[in-house]
């Protein structure tokens, strides 16, 4: 049952599939109606499924499930790792990429269990192909390398040198050509003796990208369009799209814009055909930009549209968060397998000391072969443990990008205001300059005068507004600039007051609805003080966004009857520093509080938190000779204390 489905995801990828798809799928309904619910019913669920892969995706994931959930109950193995795998592809063609990856990682597990080592692979390989998708490049090129490393030690195949090309795909992606091109080339040498045009159309797409990359078009136009003979042989080659969206964009960029056009549009037509949402984003993307450069402002915005769709359809912060979440189980996976480990390695000890009761020979053996398990435990344990620190890695990182969209936000409405008085003035002056030119014509020069004063005034206001909105530009820029670790001194109360108003108006941006009085108290004794701005202000965005956060839910709760409040003071005391963040919220259970620095704990619901900010903010504090304390009453409010060094 797996090999089955390994044949039909890998052959659907390559681009084979039956033309008479419909007609098959009908024929195989009605012997399903035939079939006893047993494993044949689970096979053919599946047989069905594939019929519908490229032209209906969704309905194909229904018979997909469909058999998942029949070969869950009936207990068969071999189908449910099958069906898994078959779910996870269809899940990434359709755009679900975090539920793609978990399906993919429960027959991963299955299939190491087994020991089937060509299935574990294959796995691997649909992984790395998922995460490249997403855009996670290093942690893609990190599943395909294994799986390499395991197909290395079995006979060529199809679905070897599909690995191969996909990480020379990957590398270039990463902006690595010399290690794209090296792997290409190995894909392409082993491919001798193998008539697989879809597999030959990947690589010379693969190599067209390299050379395009190194800036040589005559040489990557030749390469893509041999892939496009190739591909060209199968209508619902997923491929056929990909080559016909990068000639287009070759096209584009010498300015031959008819052939950039004919291209695109027979790539954008292929991948809503094949339903591949990575490739009609894509094309979608270069045709809008082909229709602005045509000045077609009615086609560049429809496909503005379709792109601004499918791109928050696929990356939107919900997979985004959805992902988090699953490297995280998979963080707990690992941390199991660890355990598992130790437990297993404790009991071989618990063994070799009852055996040492025995003969001296069997003692001996018995060391022998505890050693030999150390020695595999010790190294999957550390590989085990490098994954781990992987994901740690990427997670902080997640967490890092989301208080960068929160400054974006509140950025962006913080500077709105400036630039509509600007949009405004300049539209006014704009009448009052034809006003002029009808006035002149009249010879009412003291009209004319009236007029102008009026313009100068407009402008004097156009000058005082974009000076404002260069003034929040010029401190949005210092305090996101690369941060070089280096403490330099920092007016305190200033950085406070920023803070405050970017979690504000990030989430005022986000829910419109949003609103929350803020009260302010700042010594202005305090002056300057030695920090590193930017971690700080990492501190203090998440102090904010949790403050508000605990005043949006409780009135949420209370439908409304309830004024939310945020307070902020500062104060100077001998040697320290102290920010005081308090909110009338529903406080924190005296159960949790001791909890709530630990990483990736999280009292948020799921998706809406990764349980890393407190704990971030504690490191930061601590790192400056800080102290960060939280006193809080259930029902009531916290209020969070962070102390510095006032040096």
């Amino acid at each position: 049952m797996k090999s089955i489905f390994f044949a039909i995801i890998f052959l659907g990828a390559a681009g084979i599939v039956l033309q008479a798809q419909n007609l098959r799928a009908d024929s195989l309904k009605q012997l399903l109606e035939k079939t006893p619910k047993d494993t044949n019913y689970v096979k053919l669920l599946t047989e069905i499924g594939s019929a519908y892969i490229f032209m209906k995706p969704d309905t194909a994931l229904v018979y997909a499930k469909r058999a998942l959930d029949m070969a869950r109950d009936l207990h068969y193995t071999n189908g449910i790792m099958g069906t898994l795998t078959g779910n996870g592809e269809l899940l990434r063609m359709l755009g679900d990429y975090p539920g793609s990856l978990k399906m993919q990682f429960e027959a991963l597990d299955m299939y190491r269990k087994v020991k089937d080592t060509s299935s574990e692979a294959g796995t691997l390989a649909f992984i790395g192909i998922t995460y490249m998708d997403f855009r996670e490049y290093t942690q893609a090129l990190q599943y395909l390398l294994q799986a390499n490393l395991t197909y290395q030690q079995l006979p060529v195949d199809p679905m070897s040198i599909f690995i191969l090309s996909n990480i020379g795909n990957t590398y270039d992606l990463l902006g690595m050509p010399d290690s794209a091109l090296y792997y290409q080339k190995q894909a392409q040498e082993k491919m001798k003796g193998i008539r697989h045009g879809a597999l030959s159309g990947l690589i010379q797409i693969g190599l067209g990208n390299i050379y395009k990359e190194m800036g040589k078009t005559d040489s990557a136009l030749q390469y893509y369009h041999q892939g496009l003979l190739n591909a060209s042989i199968i209508t619902e080659n997923i491929n056929l799209s990909k080559v016909q969206q990068k000639i287009a964009g070759i096209y584009e960029s010498q300015h031959m814009y008819d052939s950039a056009m004919y291209y695109a549009r027979r790539a954008f037509a292929q991948a809503r055909y094949t339903a591949q949402k990575p490739d009609i984003m894509e094309s979608g993307m270069l045709l809008f930009k082909l229709h602005r450069e045509l000045n077609n402002a009615d086609s560049a915005f429809l496909y503005e549209d379709i792109v601004a769709a499918m791109k928050d359809s696929l990356y939107g912060p919900q997979k985004f968060r959805q992902l988090q979440l699953l490297m995280l189980d998979e963080q707990q996976r690992q941390q199991k397998i660890i355990q598992d480990q130790e437990h297993y390695r404790n009991k071989i000890k618990y063994t070799a000391l009852l055996s040492s009761l025995g003969v001296l020979l069997v003692l001996g053996f018995i060391l022998l072969i505890n050693n030999r398990h150390k020695q595999k435990a010790k190294n999957e344990i550390e590989k085990a443990y490098a994954e781990l620190k992987a994901t740690q890695a990427q997670l902080i990182q997640s967490e890092k990008m989301a208080s960068l969209g929160e400054l974006t936000a509140g950025i962006a409405h913080e500077i709105q205001n400036p630039l509509n008085f600007v949009n405004n003035f300049s539209e006014v002056n704009k009448e009052l300059l034809i006003e002029i030119k009808v006035e002149i014509d009249k010879g009412d020069l003291e009209e004319v005068k009236l007029i102008v004063d009026d313009v100068i005034s407009n402008e004097e206001k156009i000058s005082h507004h974009g000076k404002r909105a260069d003034s929040i530009v010029k401190g949005m820029l210092l305090h996101s600039r690369a941060n070089t670790g280096k403490k330099e001194l920092t007016d305190i109360n200033a950085l406070v007051d920023e803070c405050l108003r970017l979690s504000y108006h990030g989430l005022r941006a986000k829910d419109k609805e949003f609103n929350a009085e803020i009260k302010t108290d700042f010594d202005e004794s305090i002056g300057k003080i030695n920090i590193v701005p930017q971690d700080i202000s990492r501190v203090l965005l998440n102090l904010f966004n949790n403050a508000f956060y605990a005043v949006d839910e409780k009135r949420a709760k209370l439908n409304g009857i309830f004024e939310p409040n945020v307070s902020v003071c500062t104060k100077k005391l001998d040697g320290k520093v102290e920010i005081h963040v308090r909110d009338n919220g529903g406080g924190i259970p005296q159960s949790i509080v001791a909890k709530i620095f630990q990483p990736f704990f999280t009292t948020k619901p799921t998706g809406q938190g990764t349980g890393l900010g407190l704990s971030l903010s504690y490191d930061i504090t601590k790192a400056h000779g800080g102290e960060i304390k939280v006193e809080t009453k259930e029902g009531e409010g916290s209020e969070f204390i962070i102390q510095l060094p006032n040096v």
